[in-house]
């Protein structure tokens, strides 16, 4: 019954937005507010994505959790919750708040639910960065006294980043998207977010944004100094190339260079979804075919066993693997 899904995206409209998902994805965005956000695969109250393609099209992800969980999820899947990953593309036109997600160990103490996450950049302006972690020497007093002073921007570890760069950002680690960037965000199912600084500008109101300084101290990592980018090298296979970007408890993440006309099989026990960066995928299953573009996401339900597809060109895609247990 189960075959390979795509869905609908849900557009979230941020006043630091801009138009790149329909330059670059051909999203169809709607006319006029700026879109920060498509969130590609969601089980979340505030944005349920809905299935797009055969059979099964316009019922939701929440439905499969709850009518489908182990044939989706792989037979090691807990017996309950929600889909355990968030995916969005994110288009950051400005520089977003710095923020920080809290770690597990107190999280629950705030109402909040811990969040770790990786970036992807597949796009970005010649003068784009990251801001993560802290600069060497900057101590928790530093970092106080600089927040009721206006200056944590000096305080920031920041990096140049380009298309194909990755960074990983577990609970707890200070982080900002700087302008100019495109990216694919990979993220445990959470939404809480604390807002430590916002570079001294005011909101649309006139007025300064909310921050959420007391949750953040009680979040932010201060021995987490200057973290790199993920290492950015693809094995030496010119028909299928990997590079292995992350392998967290939470979920793996590898990325994949595939050679035109080149058929492969994805198999496993476990949910696991394809998300494309540049070319074209054919995925082929039974008698049916999806053809997979640029800021295309599918997920390949665990009760597959086995799926063919074929890279119509020259193709890069990230290769997601939840974690259910």
């Amino acid at each position: 019954m189960l075959y390979p899904f795509t869905f609908q995206p849900i557009f979230k409209e941020r006043v630091w937005g801009g138009r790149n998902l329909e330059r670059l994805y051909q999203k169809a965005l709607p006319v006029g507010p700026p879109i920060g956000e498509s969130w590609e695969i969601s089980d979340r109250p505030e944005g349920v994505s809905v299935i797009a393609n055969g059979p099964l099209a316009g019922k939701t992800l929440r439905w499969l959790m709850e009518e489908h969980r182990q044939a989706v999820l792989g037979a090691s899947a807990a017996p309950t919750g929600s889909f355990p990953v968030l995916i969005k593309i994110l288009d950051a036109q400005e520089t977003l708040s710095l923020q920080v997600h809290p770690p597990a160990a107190v999280a629950a103490s705030m109402g909040g639910e811990p969040k770790t996450e990786m970036w992807f950049i597949t796009d970005a302006t010649p003068d784009a960065s990251l801001y993560v972690g802290l600069k060497s020497g900057i101590t928790r007093a530093d970092f106080e006294e600089r927040i009721a002073n206006g200056t944590v921007a000096d305080a920031l570890h920041r990096l140049p980043v380009k298309a194909g760069d990755t960074m990983f950002l577990p609970s707890g680690r200070l982080h900002a998207i700087g302008a100019g960037n495109v990216l694919f965000e990979i993220q445990q199912n959470s939404d809480t977010t604390y807002r430590v600084f916002d570079w001294n500008r005011a909101g649309l109101d006139g007025k300064p944004r909310e921050l959420h300084v007391q949750q953040s101290l009680a979040s932010i990592n201060f021995d987490d100094i200057e973290p790199p980018l993920i290492p950015n090298k693809y094995s030496r296979n010119e028909v299928f190339a990997v590079k292995y970007l992350l392998d967290d408890p939470l979920f793996r993440v590898d990325a994949c260079q595939v050679k035109r006309g080149k058929r492969f099989y994805l198999s496993s026990e476990s949910v696991q979804i394809v998300g494309i960066v540049r070319g074209k995928l054919t995925v082929g299953y039974r008698d049916s075919t999806l053809v997979l573009k640029p800021g295309d996401f599918c997920l390949l339900p665990a009760c597959l066993d086995r799926t063919a597809l074929t890279a119509e060109v020259q193709t890069e895609f990230l290769h997601i693997q939840p974690n259910v247990s």
